[in-house]
């Protein structure tokens, strides 16, 4: 059976934040709402000392690579919609397995 692994990787810059606690509350809700509406996992992979500046890697798995660039351009979407102009870029990746 073939696989394919989707990546997309979100760029995002939180104006408003004051200290890298409210830059981790953005992005924990973030990743938390992305992670349940989508099915996908998630973590924080740059940025971590930064207190407005961060990086989110989303990744899913399908059998069918339509599918996968499916969730990845809903989530892309979804993450537009939460954060405006915060996000910076989002690039996507499939691979197959």
């Amino acid at each position: 059976m073939e696989c394919h692994l989707g990546t997309l990787h979100l760029r995002i810059r939180v104006e408003h934040s004051r200290s890298l606690k409210d830059k981790r509350q953005v992005f924990r809700s973030l990743k938390d709402r992305l992670g349940k509406r989508h099915n996908a996992s998630l973590a924080e992979v740059a940025g971590h000392d930064s207190r407005q500046y961060g990086e989110i890697v989303v990744a899913t798995v399908s059998s069918s690579p339509s599918r996968v660039a499916e969730v990845l351009e809903r989530v892309r979407r979804d993450a537009l919609s939460a954060l405006g102009p915060s996000l910076l870029d989002a690039d996507a990746d499939i691979f197959p397995l």
